[in-house]
């Protein structure tokens, strides 16, 4: 899935936002650190989030998005995958992951519960939730909110069964 294919913005300009790419290639980035065992994925975060936020509030953000993912990781109903960084398209996860913290900035109940139910177990979706509420909440403290994301566009990433390439 292409990201314009999200809220039916271009691409180009949506994966552009600050917020977005913080979001999404924060979780990639941090979920490869995971997968690999390298530290290289991890300090490429820290280098966007300083560059972004600056050193003090990429302090905060990381330790926010380390705890979601590791929450993430442990209460995830599937594999946690990725596309590589700065890539243009989005899998299952990514948009979930995105819904997840778009629908916690912006008050969409529904987006939130889809993507916790199509994301984590049932029973730790409370977990789930509250380790995304803590990043997005950071995110926005630091003027980072993300463009509402349409259910819409999350019931067709839920839909499609593509092959594609991640980590």
């Amino acid at each position: 899935m292409r990201i314009s294919e999200l809220n039916g913005t271009n691409s180009v300009g949506y994966y552009d936002r600050l917020p977005e790419k913080l979001v999404l290639e924060g979780y990639r980035r941090w979920t490869a650190g995971f997968e690999t065992g390298s530290i290289i994925p991890w300090e490429m975060t820290w280098g966007l989030y300083s560059e972004v936020l600056g050193a003090s509030e990429a302090k905060r953000a990381i330790a926010e998005l380390s705890q979601f993912i590791r929450v993430l990781r442990h209460c995830a109903s599937c594999q946690l995958r990725a596309f590589p960084f700065d890539s243009h398209h989005v899998c299952r996860e990514e948009c979930l992951t995105l819904g997840l913290i778009s629908g916690l900035q912006n008050q969409d109940g529904l987006l939130l519960d889809t993507c916790l139910e199509a994301i984590a177990c049932k029973r730790r979706c409370d977990d789930v939730a509250d380790a995304a509420r803590n990043f997005a909440d950071t995110l926005a403290d630091f003027g980072q909110t993300l463009l509402p994301i349409p259910i819409h566009a999350i019931d067709i990433a839920l839909n499609i069964t593509r092959r594609a390439t991640f980590h």
